[in-house]
């Protein structure tokens, strides 16, 4: 091979491989997947953020919860390997970890799992409270005992985009208490939730939540009324670090 035209196959090879690595790793996105069954619609959702990722299956019409799995994750050879904090299917499949092999092309994320699932990107706007949030206590904050990020009970919020979803866990026996979500908004101080799944009332599927908000640091205040109608307060800290 002509010297000139070596070189040329050379930066063209390394132009081609550095390609593939940058097309393998994973960004912050929320990912989505649909599959037909009968007269009905499964919603698959992937939410990944820098370190975290949470999978969650529902229907819709008719409103029903099917499952979630979600904790830490790290990329290796195009696998994707996950530390679970939570599986609301547990008791039945004692799954603690994954490894899904993965293809990442433009806006579609490939995972070879069980079967194939070819996920689309969501298009959507970064929003203030974009994130990982932990439940610390109830407001307002008058310096009172935080239930801090070491404690086994957990009860997270995950907010990327237009989504967002809480989980209710205990790392301690790997228990699962349940969780909801769908599409959010965070505008002049204003939150609102509009719930697409609800694990503990699959009839709540539908409702909208509209709250106050006011971020403090690493705080975020949460004022407005709960499901029961009766006003609440809550602080939530966001959860900066893998633990």
């Amino acid at each position: 091979m002509h010297s000139k035209n070596y070189f040329l196959f050379r930066v063209s090879l390394l132009f081609l491989l550095t390609m593939g690595s940058l097309t393998a790793q994973l960004s912050s996105n929320v990912y989505l997947y649909d599959t037909q069954k009968e007269d009905r619609t499964i919603h698959h959702e992937l939410k990944i953020n820098e370190d975290y990722f949470i999978y969650t299956v529902y229907e819709t019409t008719p409103a029903k919860f099917i499952k979630t799995v979600g904790g830490f994750y790290s990329t290796e050879n195009d696998t994707l390997k996950v530390a679970l904090e939570f599986n609301s299917n547990y008791e039945n499949d004692r799954i603690a970890k994954l490894h899904i092999p993965y293809t990442l092309e433009g806006q579609q994320l490939v995972l070879d799992a069980d079967t194939k699932m070819t996920f689309k990107a969501e298009a959507s706007q970064p929003q203030p409270l974009d994130g990982q949030w932990l439940f610390a206590t109830r407001g307002p904050d008058t310096g009172q005992e935080r239930r801090g990020g070491q404690n086994t009970r957990k009860t997270l919020k995950f907010l990327l985009g237009e989504r967002f979803q809480w989980i209710a866990y205990d790392t301690d026996g790997f228990l699962f208490k349940g969780t909801g979500g769908g599409h959010y908004t965070a505008v002049d101080g204003k939150y609102t939730e509009q719930i697409q799944y609800f694990s503990r009332d699959n009839s709540r599927v539908g409702a909208s939540l509209m709250f106050d908000y006011e971020l403090k640091g690493d705080d975020w205040h949460h004022r407005g009324k709960n499901s029961k109608g009766k006003p609440m307060y809550e602080l939530w800290s966001r959860r900066l670090l893998t633990e």
